[in-house]
């Protein structure tokens, strides 16, 4: 293994790590959403991404349809998102946030950027611009080809 390659390997692994860490340390937030973490990350897609048909979010989420359709009646359940059948093709339902879901995941979202700016006070600007710029970066590399706008909870 080369040294380019050793870094990109060492790099990796120090992301990998401090992802994890910054994403625990977020959800400690989470809390006033009374959401668990499948329907917060439901909601998120539905209020970011817009409607999305069942297979979509199932596809997007990872999981079965089975369990898409758990999660979806779960959020419908709680007035955070509802089915609407497609004007153009009547088969297919469409699943999207309603008005208080959006406000939910909004707010649950100001949580969490709140929470993560508190860990930044105190770093200088050159490093501040240091994180803008890796974050940046990190955007460029996920973004998914075809994904309306960057799905974030």
């Amino acid at each position: 293994m080369g040294l380019a390659s050793q870094q990109r390997g060492a790099v990796a692994d120090r992301l990998h790590s401090a992802a994890i860490h910054l994403l625990r340390r977020a959800a400690t937030a989470d809390g006033a959403m009374s959401l668990d973490g499948p329907r917060a990350s439901l909601l998120s897609i539905l209020t970011f991404a817009g409607p999305q048909s069942m297979s979509r979010l199932a596809e997007m989420e990872r999981v079965t349809p089975a369990a898409i359709t758990k999660l979806v009646t779960a959020l419908e359940a709680s007035g955070h998102a509802l089915r609407v059948r497609d004007q153009r093709d009547r088969r297919v339902v469409r699943v999207e946030a309603t008005a208080q879901g959006k406000r939910l995941l909004r707010r649950g979202r100001a949580a969490r950027v709140r929470l993560v700016a508190g860990l930044l006070n105190g770093l200088s600007k050159q490093e501040l611009a240091t994180l803008g710029r890796a974050a940046d970066i990190l955007e460029s590399l996920t973004a998914e080809i075809g994904t309306p706008g960057h799905v974030s909870r």
